[in-house]
């Protein structure tokens, strides 16, 4: 079979799907590709700002699609909440696509490690609250990245360990990628014709890799420059995860590529780790203790 891409995306004209993080890097290839194929994306982001503007460019060349930006600071959980209480009417596609990379050590508006607050609880929350207005799928972020990860349920802040950056992004991915596929698990045992999925982009320059405020930054741009592929192709798999019709529930989709560093986009297989279902059931739980929020699943979409 000829290799996936944006020309493959169906037509979305109907469709609304929330992109997080759309202003930028990967989220904003998604959302430019969504409109052109019909979408409406509700472009979610932090600097309202840096949205419109981003949503200017987007339909500046007369894409069918409409964008409206609405601000979303995942770091927050009442802007969480206030951002899913203002979004009215059905979302098709979730993409739960913003996140923080490898940052010094960082505390949430609600106290939690950026990391996992920004990639992992907030997308969280956000998700448990617009379920009932889902129709379709959520896509979750995940990253090559989760294989270095190991769940600490006994400290997922780093409350009692030394903050390591690395590992705690770590963390962050594959806990996104575990509640990925335990929402997966809750969905089929409820009988709801929702999806929940996964994807990663492979190794994809973006403006995550100039964000550890350290000496890493000049080492990640050369080798943004020299090895990585560019976000058109990064967007690809969760383009892929959000878009493709008969896609199952429970996926993982990564670049075809040596290592899953690059290519075009294709199911791919994750750790043993990520598949510990008590591990994904516990941190789902603690996932609903810390946010405040409740995933109770309907069984019917709206």
């Amino acid at each position: 079979m000829a290799p996936w891409t944006s020309a493959d995306i169906p037509d979305q004209t109907g469709r609304t799907v929330v992109v997080t993080g759309a202003n930028s890097g990967l989220g904003l290839v998604a959302a430019r590709e969504l409109v052109a194929h019909g979408a409406h994306v509700v472009l979610a982001c932090r600097n309202t700002d840096n949205g419109e503007q981003a949503a200017a460019a987007i339909t500046r060349d007369g894409s069918p699609g409409t964008t409206t930006v609405e601000e979303l600071d995942l770091a927050d959980l009442g802007s969480v909440r206030k951002f899913a209480a203002r979004l009215d009417g059905p979302v098709d596609v979730l993409i739960n696509n913003a996140g923080l990379m490898a940052i010094p050590a960082q505390r949430t508006a609600d106290g939690f490690e950026m990391q996992l607050g920004t990639n992992v609880l907030g997308h969280f929350a956000l998700t448990g609250l617009l379920l009932d207005q889902l129709t379709d799928r959520v896509v979750f972020l995940s990253s090559l990245m989760h294989r270095i990860g190991s769940i600490r349920l006994d400290d997922l802040n780093w409350e009692r360990r030394r903050y390591q950056r690395w590992l705690a992004y770590g963390q962050s991915k594959l806990a996104d990628l575990m509640l990925a596929y335990e929402l997966e698990h809750r969905f089929v045992a409820a009988g709801s014709p929702l999806r929940s999925v996964a994807a990663h982009p492979g190794y994809t320059a973006t403006n995550l890799q100039s964000r550890t405020e350290s000496i890493q930054d000049a080492i990640m741009g050369l080798g943004n420059r020299f090895f990585a592929q560019g976000p058109d192709m990064g967007a690809l798999p969760e383009l892929y995860a959000a878009t493709v019709p008969d896609l199952p529930g429970g996926t993982y989709v990564g670049p075809d590529g040596w290592g899953e560093s690059s290519g075009h986009p294709i199911p791919v297989g994750s750790t043993a780790a990520s598949h510990d279902r008590e591990v994904q059931a516990a941190l789902f739980t603690a996932c609903e203790e810390l946010t405040g929020v409740t995933v109770r699943v309907p069984t019917t979409a709206r």
